[in-house]
C-alpha cells in the first residue's frame, strides 16, 4: 500500500512539471493532426483505389482473377 501512494504523489510531483499547452495551441494542434489524417486518407484511399484498379485489370487480362 505504501508503495502505491509513493507512487502516486511521484505521479503528482512529475505532473506539475509538465508545461501544458494553452487553449490556442490546443486547438491549432488538433486542427492540424485532423487536416493531416484528412489528407493522408484521401491520399491512401486513391492510391488503394489505382492499384486495385491496376491489379484487377493485370487479373483479368491474364486469367489468373479468382477473387
Amino acid at each position: 500500500m505504501k508503495d502505491a501512494v509513493k507512487f502516486f504523489n511521484e505521479v503528482r510531483v512529475e505532473l506539475s512539471k509538465v508545461i501544458w499547452p494553452s487553449w490556442d495551441e490546443f486547438v491549432g494542434s488538433t486542427i492540424i493532426v485532423l487536416v493531416v489524417i484528412a489528407f493522408f486518407s484521401g491520399y491512401l484511399g486513391v492510391l488503394d483505389f489505382g492499384l486495385s484498379r491496376i491489379a484487377d485489370y493485370i487479373f483479368s487480362r491474364f486469367g489468373v482473377y479468382w477473387l
